[in-house]
């Protein structure tokens, strides 16, 4: 026999892998292990049982819409096709979808992601809408075929025939609910006219069949909903991540639908009982106010005027008694300041100055001298004083202060 090539041998079990029906599309039920999550998004791991451990590849197309997070020893039923790798001649299990296989690790999944959302702060209170207490129409995100819309749909006529209903339907369980779920709430926010407040939910089940409201996707879609999300999946026991992002829980469906709007037969009773209180009331006061025009004839009327003038009379008087008195306060103290003022003005007078012995010294042109730096020996300057002028001729200058000989 003639020899072949190592790469011909890969392809030739390449392709009779590839057309083997049963490897084609294949199931796989083992434990996860050795779970790395490349920068790339593709996801490489391994599943094992007791006797043996197979290779898996799970691409970053399918790994973006994984409906449970991957861990560690965690059972799951993966399925796919087997593909060898020619280059390196291994094999893998090329993974489209993946379910997780008992309840155990379903509760795992669930808390895992519930403590990521609850770190992120998506279950705050702080980010809760209010739901409206008066809407104009209300939006449903459920199946159109389930007994889920019709109860929903009847609460809500049976309460409240003013609001007008916007069915969004879509897949509530299996692959690709969640994505569903999802398009349908942006589809809702994206309307011209879009509801007031959103239902989000379905009717009872089984863990598994209520997982898509466990979803990541769906879990962010609901919290960056602009409008007001109440969820409602299952019975009342059920919880569901959903629950946890919603700004409202309701137990059911129909009980998110009682909660989503006023009924009308309550506000119609609430309102004929105001209306007659009103047309009570109005009656009362009309007869109380007919009562009092009656009792105020002309002549009291008169009198109750008069008695109202000469009261403010009065009162004018007693404030202008007290102006009075305030202007000729203001006056003295006025003319306290203003003889004040003249005894100053009197002190600087030029001719009081002189008359005490001080004179006033200017050049021949009238300027008054103030330093000796202003005149020489051989200037005549005049001198005032308090009965006439001098004029003086000046022999000599001493420079220095004045010595006062008293």
């Amino acid at each position: 026999m003639r020899p072949v090539q190592v790469s011909q041998v890969n392809r030739y079990i390449k392709t009779v892998l590839q057309s083997d029906p049963l490897l084609s599309n294949i199931s796989v039920i083992g434990e996860v292990s050795n779970l790395k999550n490349h920068s790339t998004g593709h996801v490489y791991f391994s599943m094992k049982d007791k006797g043996s451990r197979i290779n898996c590849f799970l691409p970053a197309d399918k790994a973006r819409y994984l409906r449970y997070p991957l861990e560690e020893g965690m059972e799951i039923i993966a399925s796919g096709y087997i593909y060898l790798y020619e280059k390196g001649g291994s094999y893998s299990l090329n993974v489209s979808d993946i379910r997780i296989e008992g309840e155990g690790n379903l509760a795992a999944a669930f808390e895992r992601l519930k403590q990521k959302l609850n770190a992120e702060g998506l279950f705050s209170q702080e980010y809760k809408k209010p739901i409206p207490v008066f809407p104009r129409s209300v939006g449903i995100v459920t199946s159109a075929t389930g007994a889920a819309v019709w109860d929903m749909i009847r609460t809500v006529k049976n309460k409240n025939d003013y609001v007008d209903l916007i069915l969004c339907p879509c897949l509530v369980q299996g692959d690709g609910a969640s994505g569903d779920i999802e398009d349908a709430i942006k589809a809702l926010n994206r309307m011209e006219e879009p509801p007031d407040v959103i239902i989000v939910g379905r009717g009872g089940g089984s863990a598994e069949e209520l997982w898509a409201f466990n979803e990541e996707r769906v879990a962010r879609s609901i919290f960056a909903s602009e409008i007001p999300v109440i969820s409602a999946v299952g019975h009342e026991t059920d919880f569901t991540i959903a629950d946890f992002v919603a700004d409202m829980r309701a137990a059911t469906p129909t009980a998110a639908a009682e909660a989503a709007v006023p009924d009308m037969r309550e506000i119609r009773a609430s309102m004929e009982i105001f209306i007659s209180e009103a047309k009570r009331s109005t009656v009362q006061k009309t007869v109380f106010l007919e009562n009092s025009l009656e009792m105020h004839s002309k002549r009291n009327l008169i009198s109750a005027v008069e008695n109202k003038i000469s009261g403010y009379e009065n009162k004018l008087d007693s404030i202008m008694k007290d102006v009075i008195i305030l202007f000729k306060d203001k006056i003295y103290r006025e003319e306290i300041k203003i003889e004040k003022l003249k005894s100053r003005a009197d002190s600087m007078d030029p001719a009081k100055i002189l008359s005490l012995g001080y004179g006033a010294v200017t050049d021949e042109e009238g300027r008054f001298i103030r330093s000796t730096s202003e005149v020489k020996p051989g200037d005549t300057i005049n001198v005032r004083i308090k009965d006439g002028s001098m004029n003086c001729l000046i022999r000599d200058i001493k420079k220095g202060e004045v010595q006062d000989n008293g």
